[in-house]
């Protein structure tokens, strides 16, 4: 049976609007808004030309409903500069990733959720200070962010969305938390997403993190998470130079900029230092281009279970035929989060039974 929603979800992961849609395929808007409606399936072959159109195949317009984010659970982080074609691009890459989680929860035994709420903090810096110490990190940095936040339980994917308003987003589903990152930035500025989307994770969990608040929120959290006070008073050079702050920015793996930001926050640069090097940082091109940058942080999670199942014979094909997807979607979503995606070479295609996998992740 032809599942309606199932196109709608397919169009919008490909940015396309109904009218879009119905010119590529050679029919009337009209037709394709009566498939969405469920009002009368499209005709064989113009099933295939949506088959080839959106790259997707047959069976995926024919499985059951697959639940998208909802838009006001989602926390994005420039909303204002977003088109509606590439939030619904987003979302329809996170509907895609949360069918996959499910198939994996299936598959591997993964960490327990553990981040807490702290909404009822003071304020989002004394929040970032209660999350280290419980976690149990005081003033050190935290040398792999993926890491951590995979060993508490979260479920880290890439956001394939060809797009620089594009940052990150987070949401909350049944109980798991989900971060989506835009893997085509520097290794700081990414660090920084996932910091920021772990902030809007434990400080918004039972509100809709939309909003400049919340935005500013999830920022100031960021910042004091990734580079506590007391460690960034303590290595702040009397007078900062933009060569110190390049080798000093390494200490927290932080941006050029942030750690600029960071400095000025906590009372280390004056009004006009602060200024004067935000100058510099722009004329000499830091802001696009990061200066030494970090190498990029991967998936542990994503690299053990793809290890986990290429040694039981099963390929990247056999789990995308399962998902009813192509298995492009299944490289999208780990694209920049492993040195090396699942290859096809695996002998056997049948898919995996349940197994006792329990994926136990070291902080960097």
């Amino acid at each position: 049976m032809f599942n309606p929603s199932r196109l709608t979800l397919a169009r919008k992961r490909r940015g396309l609007t109904k009218t879009r849609l119905a010119a590529a395929i050679d029919v009337e808007r009209r037709a394709v808004t009566g498939y969405e409606a469920g009002e009368y399936p499209p005709a064989p072959e113009t099933l295939a030309r949506l088959v080839e159109v959106l790259k997707f195949p047959e069976a995926f317009f024919s499985g059951d409903d697959l639940e998208e984010p909802d838009p006001s659970a989602a926390s994005f982080r420039s909303m204002s500069k977003m088109t509606a074609s590439q939030r619904d691009m987003a979302l329809g890459q996170g509907a895609l990733a949360l069918h996959f989680s499910r198939w994996i929860e299936s598959q591997f035994e993964l960490p327990a959720v553990a981040l807490p709420d702290l909404r009822h903090e003071r304020d989002p810096e004394g929040a970032a200070m209660a999350l280290r110490q419980l976690w149990g990190f005081g003033q050190q940095p935290i040398k792999n962010l993926l890491h951590l936040l995979e060993s508490k339980g979260a479920r880290i994917f890439s956001l394939s969305v060809d797009a620089a308003e594009v940052d990150a987003f987070s949401l909350w589903k049944d109980g798991v938390p989900f971060i989506f990152l835009n893997t085509g930035k520097s290794a700081e500025h990414g660090r920084f997403d996932a910091a920021h989307e772990l902030g809007h994770l434990v400080l918004h969990r039972h509100a809709a993190p939309n909003g400049r608040e919340a935005e500013q929120e999830a920022d100031a959290f960021a910042s004091a998470f990734l580079m506590p006070r007391g460690s960034v008073l303590a290595h702040a050079p009397r007078f900062a130079t933009l060569a110190q702050l390049i080798s000093l920015k390494r200490t927290w793996t932080v941006s050029l900029a942030a750690l600029t930001y960071r400095l000025h926050a906590v009372g280390a640069l004056s009004d006009w230092h602060y200024r004067t090097l935000c100058i510099e940082i722009s004329q000499r091109g830091f802001r696009k281009k990061e200066p030494e940058e970090a190498p990029r942080e991967t998936s542990q999670a994503l690299a053990k279970m793809f290890a986990a199942l290429r040694q039981e014979g099963v390929t990247k094909s056999a789990i995308a035929d399962e998902l009813g997807v192509h298995p492009t979607e299944i490289d999208q979503l780990a694209f920049g989060l492993m040195l090396q995606s699942m290859t096809d070479t695996a002998g056997e295609n049948a898919p995996p039974g349940k197994r006792s996998i329990s994926l136990r992740l070291v902080k960097g």
